[in-house]
């Protein structure tokens, strides 16, 4: 998998991979969440412009996976990163988490956050293996205390909802049994 910028060519095919990744949400009595419209395209192009738009394409160079982020509180936030269901369990997002983390090393930026739900397996759980930490309300900035109101105003909160940080530092890769 490659990962580069996302061009103005990639953005519809950014809604549809949310679209797809937003359906096993239904298995877990979230349709809601499923049915959740993705990211505007106007939205998308303004975090292309600004770099912070990314793709894991396939050998035909089509986006699979994408991330996008915004720089909050000397950290860079992981606004949404999601893969399409056909291309999961390959490592696409933990590759696009790692190249976010390596550009945010480079920017000075002390580490990644994120917000997630903390009881889906491919949520919370999946962002701890890969290093996250749930963080403690007292821990939150400010600037994540407003994405907390927002996400609560847009309805999130109807399931439990967390913060999470790592460094920018890789995270550790799991042991191989032999």
């Amino acid at each position: 998998m490659r990962i580069r910028p996302a061009v103005p060519a990639d953005l519809p095919r950014l809604q549809d991979i949310e679209r797809a990744a937003g359906e096993p949400f239904r298995a877990v009595g979230m349709a809601a969440i499923a049915d959740d419209e993705p990211p505007p395209l106007d939205l998308l192009d303004r975090y292309r412009l600004a770099g912070r738009a990314w793709v894991g394409d396939d050998d035909a160079g089509r986006p699979v996976a994408y991330l996008i982020h915004d720089d909050i509180d000397g950290a860079a936030h992981i606004e949404q990163v999601s893969v399409h269901p056909l291309a999961a369990r390959r490592g696409l997002g933990r590759a696009l988490i790692e190249h976010l983390a390596g550009r945010a090393a480079s920017a000075g930026l002390a580490g990644l956050t994120l917000t997630t739900f903390a009881d889906v397996p491919w949520n919370a759980p999946y962002y701890t293996r890969l290093g996250f930490r749930t963080l403690m309300e007292s821990e939150l900035t400010d600037g994540l205390r407003e994405i907390r109101r927002a996400e609560a105003a847009h309805g999130l909160d109807h399931w439990p909802r967390v913060c999470m940080s790592r460094t920018t530092e890789p995270a550790p890769r799991p042991a191989v049994p032999h």
